[in-house]
């Protein structure tokens, strides 16, 4: 089986290109080589490559910068998906596909669940709405895996940065109303790859159903307590000095930023976890395992 994999170098992509190696034959694609900017080109590569499927984790995803910069936002998260899909679909291929909990407006009082009403409140989030329709609309066999607030040992996302401003800063100011599900790049590789392979099995016995499912990590915080939880255990592996002493509380409003975010961010994760038996682990467990990675 030849799998074709898109943004390689990136947070997700990174861990993918590992943990589906034990499924088939991994064509590992970077930027240069499937570039989501250039549908035509990207569906050249497809139609060259010919997988059986194609898992792209590959996105615009400078959410400020997004509003300023809708045609390229659009270009990547919405027409390139589309591109992908219909090749898959010419070609009897599975598109595994990674969208955001920003498809939804986050004034919920609950987890959103798959079937919620979308409703996003920036154009990066209206950019991946667009993808997951687009892709729906093809008829290709797919799966869109929702995910939030997504972190890796490398790159540049929230860990990284706070472990950076602890280490200079003695007082940080960290928005407090915002709560989501902080999830680890290779837990989401890795629980793509398990589900994946039962995917395969049902497409060989016919009973495969397209689908959308959130994947997080499970239980809930703030940004804020999500950076109390970097230090603490920054400061628990004692790897490197840091400065800081107090994390402050703060609104949203007090941190201003081009585009609006959703105050709740959470996604409920029951139907993936029925469906393909598992159970997702704690967004605090999992941070202590990747960060034990960076000693």
């Amino acid at each position: 089986m030849k799998i074709l994999l898109t943004g390689c170098s990136g947070q997700v992509g990174w861990e993918l290109a590992r943990t589906l190696l034990p499924l088939g034959d991994v064509i590992a694609a970077n930027r240069s080589e499937a570039d989501l900017s250039d549908p035509d080109g990207l569906r050249r590569t497809v139609q060259k490559l010919n997988p059986d499927v194609i898992v792209n984790p590959a996105a615009y995803t400078a959410v400020d910068k997004a509003e300023t910069d809708r045609d390229l936002a659009f270009l990547v998260n919405a027409e390139a998906p589309r591109v992908l899909a219909e090749e898959a679909a010419k070609k009897s291929a599975l598109l595994v596909h990674y969208s955001t909990d920003y498809v939804f407006d986050g004034t919920k009082n609950a987890p959103s669940t798959e079937d919620d009403v979308t409703h996003p409140v920036n154009v990066y989030g209206q950019s991946k709405l667009a993808g997951e329709q687009a892709i729906q609309a093809t008829g290709a066999d797919h799966l869109i895996l929702r995910t939030s607030w997504v972190y890796a040992a490398r790159g540049q996302n929230f860990l990284k940065t706070i472990l950076r401003l602890a280490a200079e800063r003695e007082e940080l100011n960290i928005v407090a109303d915002q709560i989501g599900s902080p999830t680890w790049a290779r837990l989401i590789a890795e629980t793509t790859a398990h589900i994946l392979r039962q995917i395969l099995l049902e497409r060989q016995q016919d009973v495969f159903n397209s689908g959308i499912y959130n994947l997080t990590s499970a239980g809930e915080t703030s940004w804020h307590g999500f950076a109390q939880g970097i230090v603490e255990i920054a400061r628990q592996q004692g790897v490197q000095p840091l400065k800081n002493r107090v994390i402050n509380p703060i609104p949203t409003t007090a941190y201003p930023v081009p585009a609006k975010r959703p105050l709740n961010s959470r996604l409920s994760t029951e139907r993936l976890e029925q469906h393909f038996d598992l159970k997702m682990p704690s967004w605090d467990s999992a941070l202590r395992l990747c960060m034990e990675e960076m000693v």
